[in-house]
């Protein structure tokens, strides 16, 4: 089998230390034998077509990437969002950080299909002007640029922020490429863009717990007009961005106008039955209890012993894990990922025979045919 000569040994070298792995590593993932891998390491024998596309594509780099015999320059490699996200988190895991480069082109690839429907009811990402107003204030310009009512979920909140041109895509519950891994302390990153920026969101045992990143996401987006990557800690800090963060978060879902509603006469006495307390309100805001009980604790209607009390005994409660979903449900995945409004684009350029089957199945985290034919009728139903 003809063997590809003229590939850049130093450009695999320089991608396996990218992503923090070893080349022998990466060889035994893809299935090539150690004497292949180092016959092309060493100025040997090449790859062949075959195996240089597994590399390619295990990578997420085009084959022409590892033919240019010119050293990386990681700065034209990376994107500024990116090379920000790695600056931020210094060990961020390999896998992360092919999420992120991932999120990037799925990003791209929805532009370009924007741009090739050549339709009008795409939204136009228009932030509001915030300025350096406070948080308290940032977030009602915001809650009114949403258009957000006052019974609220995660796919409400999702739906408002992507009809103003920002894509929401949350990490599968099964191991996958679109997987933030479950031990991973990372609960959401965004990409700022200034035609699309992208949030992404770790899908957790609890919706609430979703919403709060979004919003703590879509505060970076919105505020700083920055990329950023969270963890829990990033989520509780009480100075820098990631207090302003947390601030603007907090107002958004839970107003001043909210938290009057909130009889204080009604309160337990015992930490454990806050949540019991605060379920009328966490229902219709879609948000957790620790949402409306900082909010408390902020306006000075809660002790700040009363809130450490709570959020030990939260920290001790414990949920089922998410078994990896339902084969039945599989077609709806790409929704629960993606969110509806880029699975649309995808679908509305197969049906303009724009792209192919295949190119929309792997747009759609590698859906099979006959799934995505039954996502097709799922959507046009709903």
């Amino acid at each position: 089998m003809e063997r590809i000569q003229a590939i850049n040994p130093d450009r695999i070298l320089w991608c396996c230390a990218d992503r923090g792995i070893t080349p022998e590593t990466m060889a035994a993932d893809l299935g090539l034998a150690a004497t292949t891998l180092e016959r092309a390491l060493t100025g040997g024998e090449g790859l062949t077509l075959a195996q240089l596309r597994k590399v390619a594509a295990y990578f997420g780099r085009g084959l022409l990437f590892f033919l240019d015999p010119a050293p990386v320059q990681a700065e034209q490699v990376h994107t500024p969002e990116f090379r920000t996200l790695a600056n931020q988190k210094p060990d961020l895991s390999a896998t992360l950080k092919a999420l992120i480069e991932r999120t990037e082109r799925q990003r791209d690839i929805y532009l370009s299909l924007r741009e090739d429907l050549d339709v009008e009811d795409f939204p136009a990402f228009d932030p509001p002007a915030l300025g350096r107003r406070q948080p308290a204030a940032a977030a009602a310009v915001a809650r009114s640029w949403l258009g957000l009512g006052e019974r609220n979920d995660f796919e409400r909140y999702r739906q408002a922020i992507e009809a103003q041109g920002i894509l929401v895509f949350r990490s599968n519950g099964y191991a996958g490429q679109w997987q933030i891994p479950k031990d991973s302390p990372i609960l959401g990153f965004c990409l700022y863009h200034r035609e699309c920026p992208v949030i992404v969101v770790k899908k957790q045992a609890a919706e609430a717990q979703q919403v709060f990143t979004l919003m703590h996401e879509l505060g970076h987006l919105l505020l700083r007009q920055a990329s950023s990557i969270d963890d829990d800690h990033d989520l509780h800090v009480a100075h820098g961005d990631e207090r302003e963060a947390n601030a603007f978060a907090g107002h958004l879902l839970v107003p001043d106008t909210f938290l009057r509603r909130i009889d204080a006469t009604g309160q337990p006495a015992a930490v454990e039955e806050f949540d019991r307390w605060l379920e009328p309100h966490r229902r219709a805001w879609g948000v957790s209890g620790e949402v409306i009980v900082r909010r408390l604790l902020d306006a000075g209607r809660l002790s700040p012993e009363d809130y450490r009390a709570y959020r030990g005994w939260k920290a001790a409660q414990t949920f089922a894990e998410d078994d990896g979903g339902n084969r039945t449900w599989r077609h709806r995945e790409p929704r629960h990922i993606f969110g509806d409004r880029f699975v649309r684009s995808v679908l509305d350029a197969l049906a303009a025979h724009q792209i192919s089957l295949p190119k929309a199945s792997s747009y759609l985290d590698g859906l099979k045919i006959a799934d995505l034919h039954k996502l097709e009728r799922h959507c046009a139903g709903a």
